[in-house]
């Protein structure tokens, strides 16, 4: 491939994002299709590139990167296209995409989407926790709630202009949606917005290939 790019894992919401960004900017890119809790993450070759074994992870060249967020991050640096994607320019503009980032992954993301993974979708791992689970799915209510007026603010999180940031919110609040929890208007509407992008159509297909169903099983 000439951007000697390879990505490694499909079927999450978590590898969607890698693809998606990927697609955004453009850029070709081998597959590696592997799946999580497929055994697959635990081969020798995979291993020796993340010993945690998660996906996605990304190789370009020599470099290895993991975790979904970084991967995207990082993309958007090492391939800017200003007419793209929003890329900060000074400290004071990586504050606000970090601002969103973080929040996202925390409070959305691992607080309270991957909570109610764990204790229901995986509880013939991880257990059953109603409590946990309902606390987390408040949580998740409260946050988006506390977020939403800046949801209508403009097109984007960060204004005008698409960002990792946005790659990051759709692909929780699909996430959200396969738990069936009920998105308010403002998040909604962003939600269908978002969902009209050609990239992120064509990253869904990759990384489901196809399969919608394949969404609710692994996401």
């Amino acid at each position: 491939m000439s951007n000697d790019l390879t990505l490694w894992g499909i079927g999450t919401s978590r590898t969607l994002r890698a693809h998606w960004m990927l697609i955004e900017l453009g850029l070709d890119y081998e597959l590696k299709p592997i799946g999580s809790r497929t055994g697959e993450t635990l081969s020798p070759e995979f291993l020796r590139l993340n010993p945690r074994h998660k996906i996605p992870l990304l190789q370009h060249g020599p470099l290895v990167v993991t975790e979904s967020a970084a991967i995207i991050n990082y993309l958007g640096e090492a391939f800017p296209q200003p007419d793209r994607i929003f890329v900060p320019r000074d400290a004071a503009e990586r504050a606000r995409l970090s601002e969103w980032c973080y929040f996202i992954m925390t409070e959305l993301d691992a607080t309270s989407l991957y909570i109610v993974r764990r204790h229901e979708g995986l509880k013939h791992l991880y257990g059953e926790a109603p409590a946990a689970v309902e606390a987390a799915r408040s949580y998740f209510m409260h946050n988006l709630a506390a977020m939403d007026s800046r949801l209508g603010e403009a097109p984007f999180l960060l204004g005008n202009k698409f960002s990792a940031a946005d790659i990051l919110m759709m692909t929780c609040l699909e996430w959200a949606i396969t738990c069936d929890l009920q998105l308010p208007d403002r998040a909604a509407a962003y939600r269908e917005r978002i969902a009209q992008r050609p990239a992120y159509r064509a990253a869904f297909r990759a990384n489901f290939r196809g399969d919608a169903s394949a969404r609710r099983a692994s996401i």
